[in-house]
C-alpha cells in the first residue's frame, strides 16, 4: 500500500527534541457503515496535501472484478492505477469505496460511495466546485446512476466501457418510457460535463451502450466528448485514465 509519512523533528528552548507528525498521504484506509454493514474504502491524498489549501475530488466506482471487501482490489485497477503510475498527472484527493460481491452501485454500495464522499470532504480540504464522478464497466453503469441521482453534485462525470442497462442482469435504472432510457437520462444531464470512453471490439459491454448515450447527450445540447478506441476491447480504463486531454479537461470542470 502506497503511503508516506513526513516527521519533522524540533527542539523546544530547554532542548528536548519534540516530533511533529505532518499530514498522512498515499492510499489511506477508511471505510463507512450503511444499514449496519461495513463498506470499505481508500481514500488517496496527493504527496502535497498540507489542508492549506482546497483539492479537487474525484469519486472512483469499479468494476465487477473488484468488488469484494478487502478494501484494496478497486485501487488496483482503472484511476487508482493510473495514480500510482503517474501520480503528477492527478494533484486530486481520490476516493475508492469497494462494493460487496454480487451487488451494484444501486442499492446500499451507491449510498456507501456518496456517504464516503461526504466524509472525506469533511475530513480533508476540498473544493466542493471541483467534484468529479467516474467509473469503469460496471462502474460507469454507477457512474451514470450517481450521475442522476445527484445530478447537481459533481462538475464533470467520465463514463469508461459503461453502460445504462445490460440483460436482465443489469436492467436500466430508468423507469420504462416512450423515449427509452437513454434519452430520458441524457434530458437530466444536459448541463454537466460528461466524457465517454468505449473500445470498439468490446465484448463485454457492448460499443453502442456508450454510441446510444452520446448521440441522446448531443440531442439533449449537453456537452459531450467521446473518445472510441479502436480495436480494444473491454480494457478502455488503460486509456482512459492516461489520456492527457481528457485529464487536463477533467480539472477544467467546476460547478459555477
Amino acid at each position: 500500500m502506497l503511503k508516506s509519512l513526513r516527521v519533522f523533528v524540533f527542539t523546544l528552548a530547554f532542548g528536548l527534541p519534540q516530533v511533529l507528525l505532518a499530514q498522512e498521504t498515499g492510499f489511506l484506509d477508511r471505510s463507512v457503515t450503511v444499514n449496519g454493514a461495513n463498506h470499505p474504502f481508500q481514500v488517496y491524498i496527493p504527496r502535497g496535501y498540507d489542508g492549506s489549501q482546497q483539492w479537487p475530488v474525484i469519486l472512483f466506482l469499479h468494476g465487477a472484478g473488484e468488488r469484494g471487501d478487502d478494501g484494496l482490489k478497486q485501487t488496483q485497477v482503472g484511476l487508482g492505477r493510473a495514480i500510482r503510475l503517474n501520480p503528477e498527472r492527478w494533484p486530486a484527493i481520490g476516493i475508492f469505496p469497494q462494493m460487496p460481491a454480487s451487488e451494484s452501485w444501486q442499492g446500499d454500495a451507491g449510498r456507501a460511495a456518496m456517504i464516503a464522499l461526504d466524509a472525506t470532504m469533511q475530513e480533508f480540504t476540498v473544493d466542493s466546485s471541483r467534484q468529479y464522478l467516474t467509473g469503469l464497466s460496471l462502474g460507469g453503469n454507477g457512474t451514470w446512476y450517481l450521475g442522476y441521482q445527484y445530478t447537481e453534485r459533481f462538475a464533470a462525470l467520465v463514463a469508461v466501457c459503461g453502460f445504462v442497462g445490460l440483460g436482465d442482469s443489469f436492467p436500466a435504472f430508468l423507469p420504462e418510457t416512450s423515449s427509452g432510457p437513454y434519452r430520458d437520462l441524457a434530458v437530466d444531464l444536459a448541463a454537466k460535463s460528461v466524457w465517454i470512453v468505449h473500445g470498439d471490439a468490446d465484448s463485454v459491454v457492448p460499443v453502442d451502450e456508450s454510441r446510444k448515450m452520446v448521440e441522446a447527450l448531443q440531442g439533449a445540447g449537453a456537452e459531450v466528448h467521446y473518445t472510441e478506441l479502436p480495436g480494444v476491447g473491454h480494457n478502455a480504463w488503460d486509456a482512459a485514465y492516461s489520456n492527457e486531454e481528457l485529464i487536463d479537461w477533467l480539472f477544467e470542470q467546476r460547478i459555477d
